[in-house]
């Protein structure tokens, strides 16, 4: 994989990920619909930062395990197929039936608070890490330094975060709505588990 066709592939499956509705999207639109725009914004840069630091410690311990041992990349490379293959199956099988915003005010918290909020719902949640360890790697191209590659990629993740983060914010009322519909909730579900499924069998067959 060239580094053109792997930042490609990265940036279609990112973007589905981002879109896909979950904690994050929950937190800046119940914000912003409760609280402001001001606020879900700051909330949103609490996120995505959580996110940035997520990915310098997934990228950099990966990139260091990987350099080193050849066992590490196969253990990992199973590992990781099988927790998309799993993860796959179970949103194409099992999508939600709703996506639950809330509407229930928090108590009145100062700038640094919502900023704070956003980044600890993002770094507390383990599952962000999990993910990106078994998602991450997929995209490296052969003979590319690994650690600083997969944090710029985890870095592009974060930049889709904003921009998606501001459409919220700017649309709660409309994008709320469309995400407390079934048919979108569901579709997007399967849509995404599809995604995850294959690049959990393509990582499967991978090659170092």
């Amino acid at each position: 994989m060239t580094v053109t066709a792997a930042l490609i592939a990265f940036g279609l499956a990112a973007g589905l990920l981002t879109i896909t509705p979950g904690l994050d999207t929950a937190l800046v639109l119940r914000t912003a619909a409760v609280d402001g725009a001001r606020r879900a914004a700051l909330a949103a840069a609490g996120i995505c930062l959580g996110t940035v630091v997520w990915g310098a410690a997934v990228a950099f311990g990966l990139g260091a395990l990987l350099a080193a041992s050849s066992l590490a990349f196969e253990v990992l490379k199973w590992a990781g197929a099988a927790y998309l293959v799993g993860l796959g199956v179970k949103l194409i099988a099992r999508p939600r039936e709703r996506f639950d915003v809330g509407a229930a005010s928090g108590p009145e918290l100062s700038g640094a608070a919502w900023l704070r909020r956003g980044l600890l719902t993002n770094l507390l949640n383990p599952k962000v890490g999990v993910f990106y360890v078994s998602f991450l790697p997929q995209f490296l191209p052969a003979g590319v330094p690994a650690a600083p590659f997969l944090f710029m990629l985890a870095c592009l993740h974060a930049l889709m975060g904003v921009v998606w983060f501001a459409l919220l914010i700017g649309a709660t009322r409309p994008i709320a709505g469309a995400l407390r519909k079934t048919s979108v909730v569901r579709w997007l579900d399967r849509l995404t588990g599809g995604v995850f499924l294959g690049f959990g069998v393509r990582l499967a067959f991978e090659r170092r």
